[in-house]
């Protein structure tokens, strides 16, 4: 069990690691992002499980399964919620972005136009 737990320690290093990376090199909010959701949470839950792997411990499993859990339920939500807020503050998009599916959204959600006023 120590040499599982120790390779998904390691696993999750590395993700976390190239989640950093990409966080630093990636050209916007948008898919700096994915990384830091998608990679270090991936990574963050692979730590855990090996912690969990290397104590051995019933309490130690319950707690950091509760943690596995929190983190992805929270890591996506929290990505969405700064993505969402750049996106609306106006933060440009990188140039070789394809589809903006939010502004097909938002155009279709648009308020209508007020009815036309009739002068009797």
């Amino acid at each position: 069990m120590s040499v599982v737990g120790g390779v998904l320690v390691g696993i999750g290093v590395l993700l976390t690691l190239l989640a950093a990376v990409g966080i630093l090199r990636f050209p916007d909010v948008l898919t700096r992002a994915s990384a830091s959701t998608k990679a270090a949470g991936l990574g963050v839950a692979c730590v855990l499980a090996g912690s969990a792997l290397l104590f051995a411990t019933p309490e130690a499993g319950i707690k950091l399964s509760i943690a596995v859990l929190v983190q992805f339920a929270t890591a996506p939500v929290g990505g969405h919620v700064i993505a969402r807020a750049a996106y609306r503050a106006g933060t440009p998009l990188w140039e070789r972005t394809g589809v903006d599916q939010l502004a097909e959204t938002s155009a279709k959600h648009a308020s209508p136009p007020p009815p036309p006023t009739t002068d009797d």
